[in-house]
């Protein structure tokens, strides 16, 4: 049996659709917390989680136009 059964895949189409999706949301609450519309208590936590969470978007993107797993 093969390790790379592709009944278990997500069709491609799905994947690309899931994955520009995601890439949405994580820029979307990364800029929101970078706004501190979530009210964290301490703006350097904002921050710090609105910078990371938009690089770890922007990366997101990268892999999906790039096509890695």
């Amino acid at each position: 049996m093969s390790a790379n059964n592709s009944s278990n895949m997500v069709p491609g189409k799905g994947r690309i659709i899931f994955g520009a999706f995601m890439v949405l949301i994580y820029v979307a609450v990364g800029v929101l917390c970078l706004l501190d519309i979530f009210n964290f208590g301490n703006q350097g936590i904002s921050l710090a989680l609105g910078i990371l969470l938009i690089i770890y978007g922007i990366w997101r993107g990268y892999r999906l136009i790039r096509g890695m797993p």
